[in-house]
């Protein structure tokens, strides 16, 4: 599935014409009763975006990387009382 196959013959339809991802087919949104409020939709794509070009224009990104070694030890006891 390609993302600007599908954009294209969204934005080329009919206003409330869209593309149902759970499904896999194009439908009429109302009809199919996906309604999503436009300042909520619009919100997400902006913060969606700002993300990643800051990710893109970051020189550098922290990363964990998971080391192969012996487990650490337990704890000794002997600390009996201790609260």
């Amino acid at each position: 599935l390609e993302a600007s196959v599908v954009m294209d013959k969204v934005m080329h339809s009919e206003p409330g014409f869209g593309f149902n991802v759970m499904t896999g087919e194009y439908c009429d949104m109302i009809a199919a009763g996906i309604v999503d409020p436009t300042k909520v939709t619009r919100s997400a794509l902006q913060n969606a975006a700002s993300v990643a070009s800051i990710f893109l224009t970051t020189e550098s990104a922290m990363v964990d990387i998971k080391e192969d070694g012996p487990a650490m030890p337990p704890m000794p006891g002997g600390m009996e009382g201790m609260y």
